[in-house]
């Protein structure tokens, strides 16, 4: 292979990454402000990020058809066909993230201006704080190439789950108080399935660093992907 292919094939890479990073950071934006739309009842950025959802699904085009080209153009193996095809991995997963956060957006346009239960607005925006963590952690992973953080990563699912349904069952019990919330309970119990959920991406994302990295599967390890 000449220099000038495997310096081309490099900035190829080089865009896969950063394609993937410019991805994590849009999703990442737009669930950390879905949330806050949603606590603060602001129905215009709730409308913003409806829109903006469109900007993430291009991103991933982009990603795509430069993966489409490279496989064509150099027909890579081994750890190289594996970073590109856990790069594509990763941006579907990045889109569906995106996704959620629009899911959240247009259901804060759903919700009337009522009084908010505190606690449970509390326990959803500390179950996204942890989750964004989750994803920022895993972004930091596939850029460093880090083993061990992608698995440390795995391992916190579990936390999220058990924050998720344990405020699943105090939204149920301020629902059974007082009629009054159920609406806007229901609306919260939505929200807070949708930010659980990416959490299960995050960790889809960490399994696929561990393969590009290792060529093993973690998913035998950590369970199922999330789709």
């Amino acid at each position: 292979m000449s220099e000038h292919t495997v310096t081309a094939f490099d900035d190829d890479l080089k865009f896969i990454t950063r394609k993937v990073v410019e991805m994590g950071g849009h999703a990442e934006s737009m669930i950390a402000r879905a949330i806050a739309a949603l606590v603060k009842g602001d129905k215009a950025l709730a409308e913003a990020i409806v829109a903006e959802d469109l900007v993430l699904d291009s991103l991933q085009y982009e990603l795509d058809e430069r993966i489409i080209v490279i496989l064509a153009k150099r027909q890579p193996v081994a750890t190289d066909l594996r970073e590109i095809i856990g790069a594509m991995r990763m941006g579907n997963d990045l889109e569906r993230i995106g996704d959620m956060g629009k899911n959240i957006a247009r259901r804060t346009k759903e919700i009337d201006d009522i009084v908010h239960p505190r606690k449970v607005v509390r326990g959803l925006e500390h179950l996204t704080n942890l989750t964004l963590e989750q994803l920022k952690e895993v972004l930091d992973a596939y850029v460093n190439k880090d083993v061990q953080k992608a698995n440390e990563v795995c391992d916190r699912d579990d936390e999220i789950d058990q924050i998720y349904t344990s405020l699943f069952r105090e939204l149920l019990t301020y629902m059974m108080e007082d009629p009054r919330n159920i609406t806007f309970c229901t609306h919260l119990l939505f929200c807070a399935k949708n930010i659980e959920r990416i959490g299960d991406h995050a960790t889809n994302i960490a399994e696929t660093v561990i393969y590009m990295v290792t060529g093993k599967s973690a998913i035998s390890t950590h369970g199922t992907r999330a789709e």
